[in-house]
């Protein structure tokens, strides 16, 4: 309660009451306008049901940003799960959507897919690195499937990341400075980083063309994401006698949490991360009404975590990270510190354009794909094989992909607007791994396994939005057909030969009605609800993950070839009143959702208790919102400030039914989010941030709750920032994230105290 009072109190004179701070009464919204929360100098880019959030430069000179997902990091009731600057696992949460399930959420760049569907974990984040924090004009978010243009993996909501388009002939550079002191367990240091950012653009004087180049590089070492516990040992061999093992009586690194504790040995490397971004925009806006873009963005992504934090030392100092020990007597057996390299090369390509087909109807078409040209992860099999150019193994990706399309018709008849179109999806993967005589090399590498499949959706669409006096009524509805197919696995037989089995195809549908109202109260309040029903099909990665017999017959308790879809039904009620400088926005939401898909402990499809990716028979969530925005309510000083409480339980579980009336995991009750900007004088802004999720639970059964390694933990980072403006071309900023240090955790540690320097050029 203290900390929500503090996340509370750090902005406090959004709450004040409005009237004292009004000079000017605000520009009224018009009659037709949807409710956006954030900027209100550019139009949202997406169709906006239910809470919306744009966000422009008023919110971004506020935020010590690493990376482009820390431009959104105190929007309402919302996170992404960001573990260090250049983590290429920030899945995004929306309200009561647990922080691994990445395939409820559609994130874009000018309106090009960069949501990784091949599957529904941390592993398969949006592909943030393709952009820079530098080339971001707006940050647009929807909360909720309450529009029918988007598939049904809007359940949780949409992201779309406005990339800047040249006005004249311009040009940018950005220097940033990064350092993360560190100390947890027998792990001190500290991780240093650093990027360089610049990019040019060009418009035509009196032409229809623009251009844009950009880039970015990025080398940062994150803090250790693991910590690797002893493990007790009955066996007769000789042990080495050790010291430097870290016991926390609250870590649990066997069995759940709260059992007996293991002393924790070493850390994991620190991830060594070096990113290299470029891309192209060529844009085309013509004076027939014609536009199009064209987008190339490249992403080069070396994860190297060669440098295990070993705890332990013998008698004469040396290092110990493997084999057998004992401890006062205790004998335990160390493994796990594995060296690793990843090298990952990926490409976005999209075009886009609109056209006029007459007085009334407008034509909008947009392709893109995403290329995993190279996944390569290189990994020992321990720490001596790591430290000695020893056995490994190697994961490679490859061919793997996706391609999306959509096309749609937009008809204004006399105020009523009258929308559809087409859309489809497909995504590829190919993955196989290999056995290694040396783990940093792929020579003379050995065929193990092999997973493959392939999902793909068709959808057509269709919405009416009506105005009526003071009300507008928006109607609509989205049919979707999915199909999973060409999937597999391999393996080798008992004879060490390679066999192969494929699983069966799948298919179905979902329709999915939408509806909305929208009623002007008067020229400052509106009150919005909206409707909607969503289906999320099951991911590549869930559905193709079973494994085979040594006969190359599938084991049948591996995987569920019945996965059935996600399907949710939805609702949101909006109020919004402007009182002068200060607008305050309540939101209640609700959502219902039959088989959520969720990778649990419970009884599978034959009533063997499993492992695995099975459906929730029901779970339910419901929360409330309160968002505040004050501007200029005393000279120079701007807030944000949001609230939010969320309910989000399991009503029935078949598979485990001791799940059933619990909070559901990783699920905060609160979370609480804000950002004060003020102008102390012209050229200098300081700006304050907090961010606060309360404790959730680490499990489906509400048994795991802790604040260490190993559990979700309550969440409170106190954000500083202050920018100078030393020329109008010319700007110097230094920030510090969780200036308090609060250690917490998402299982993996998030950062600790964190300092960013940074220096800005344009032109």
């Amino acid at each position: 309660m203290i900390r929500i009072l503090l996340a509370l109190g750090a902005a406090p004179l959004a709450l004040f009451p409005p009237a004292a701070f009004a000079d000017d009464p605000a520009e009224a919204p018009s009659p037709d306008s949807i409710l956006v929360v954030g900027q209100r100098d550019a139009p949202i880019s997406l169709d906006a049901r239910g809470l919306s959030v744009s966000l422009g430069d008023e919110q971004f000179q506020g935020v010590n940003a690493q990376n482009v997902e820390d431009l959104i990091k105190y929007a309402p009731d919302f996170f992404v799960r960001k573990r260090f600057a250049g983590d290429s696992n920030g899945v995004p949460g929306f309200r009561g959507t647990h922080s691994t399930q990445s395939a409820r959420t559609l994130v874009m760049v000018d309106g090009f897919t960069v949501s990784n569907f091949l599957g529904n974990s941390f592993a398969y984040a949006p592909k943030w690195g393709v952009v820079g924090p530098g080339e971001v004009e707006q940050f647009d978010v929807v909360y909720g499937p309450y529009s029918a243009r988007y598939a049904g993996n809007s359940m949780g909501g949409v992201v779309n990341i406005v990339t800047r388009s040249p006005e004249r002939t311009e040009a940018f550079a950005t220097v940033q400075g990064l350092v993360q002191p560190y100390d947890q367990y027998g792990t001190h240091d500290t991780y240093w980083g650093w990027s360089g950012e610049a990019g040019m653009g060009f418009r035509q004087k009196d032409g229809p063309w623009s251009l844009r180049l950009s880039g970015r590089h990025l080398r940062n070492t994150g803090q250790p994401m693991m910590f690797y516990g002893l493990t007790p040992s009955a066996s007769t061999a000789a042990t080495t006698p050790v010291t430097g093992a870290v016991v926390d009586p609250k870590q649990h690194m066997t069995g759940a949490p709260g059992t007996a504790t293991n002393p924790i040995f070493a850390a994991q490397s620190p991830a060594e991360i070096t990113q290299d971004q470029a891309k192209l925009r060529l844009g085309y806006d013509g004076a027939s009404g014609v536009t199009g873009e064209l987008l190339l963005a490249y992403w080069h992504n070396l994860d190297s975590q060669t440098a295990p934090d070993c705890y332990l030392r013998d008698a004469t100092g040396n290092i110990v990270c493997e084999g057998l020990v004992s401890i006062d007597g205790q004998k335990y057996a160390a493994s796990g510190a594995n060296w690793s390299r990843t090298i990952r090369d990926e490409l976005l390509a999209g075009a886009k354009v609109s056209a006029p087909v007459s007085d009334v109807l407008t034509l909008d078409l947009n392709l893109s794909t995403y290329q995993i040209l190279r996944s390569d992860g290189f990994t020992s099999k321990g720490y001596t094989a790591g430290e000695s150019n020893g056995a490994g193994t190697l994961a490679r990706q490859g061919p793997t992909y996706w391609y999306t399309g959509d096309l749609a018709l937009t008809a204004d008849l006399r105020g009523a607007t009258l929308a559809g179109g087409l859309s489809g999806n497909l995504y590829k993967t190919d993955q196989i791994n290999y056995t290694l005589a040396n783990w940093r090399k792929a020579a003379g590498k050995a065929f193990s396994t092999e997973t493959f499949g392939k999902t793909r959706n068709l959808a057509a669409w269709a919405e009416l939005r009506v105005p009526i006096q003071t009300v507008t009524l928006t109607l609509g509805s989205r049919f979707e057909d999915w199909r999973a197919f060409d999937g597999g696995l391999g393996r080798l037989d008992t004879n060490g030969q390679p066999v192969f089995n494929r699983y069966a195809s799948r298919h179905a549908t979902g329709f999915q009605p939408k509806a909305a109202a929208e009623w002007a109260i008067d020229p400052d309040t509106r009150l919005q609800f909206s409707l909607a029903k969503a289906t999320r099909f099951p991911t590549v990665g869930e559905l193709f993950q079973g494994s085979l017999n040594g006969d190359g017959s599938f084991n049948p308790d591996s995987f569920d070839p019945a996965l059935k879809p996600e399907r949710s039904t939805d609702a949101n009620l909006l109020l919004a009143h402007q009182f002068g400088n200060v607008k305050l926005t309540g939101s209640v939401f609700w959502q219902r959702v039959k088989n959520t898909i969720f990778s649990f402990t419970g009884f599978n499809q034959n009533g063997v208790t499993t492992s695995s990716f099975k459906n929730i028979d029901l779970t339910r969530q419901y929360g409330i919102e309160l968002i505040a925005e004050a501007r200029e309510v005393l000279p120079g000083l701007d807030v944000d400030a949001n609230a939010a409480w969320i309910d989000s339980v399991t009503l029935r579980n078949d598979a485990a039914p001791a799940a059933e009336g619990v909070q559901f995991p990783r699920i905060p009750r609160w979370r609480l989010n804000g950002n004060l900007r003020y102008r102390v004088i012209e050229p200098v802004l300081l700006s304050i941030g907090v961010r606060y999720a309360s404790r959730p639970n680490t499990d489906l059964f509400g048994l795991q709750r802790g604040d260490t390694y190993g559990y979700t933990s309550e969440l409170f980072a106190l954000d500083a920032k202050v920018s100078w403006d030393v020329t109008e071309q010319l700007r110097l900023s230094a920030g510090v994230d969780n200036l308090t240090n609060d250690r917490a955790w998402v299982y993996h540690p998030y950062p600790q105290r964190s300092f960013l320097v940074e220096a800005g050029w344009k032109m």
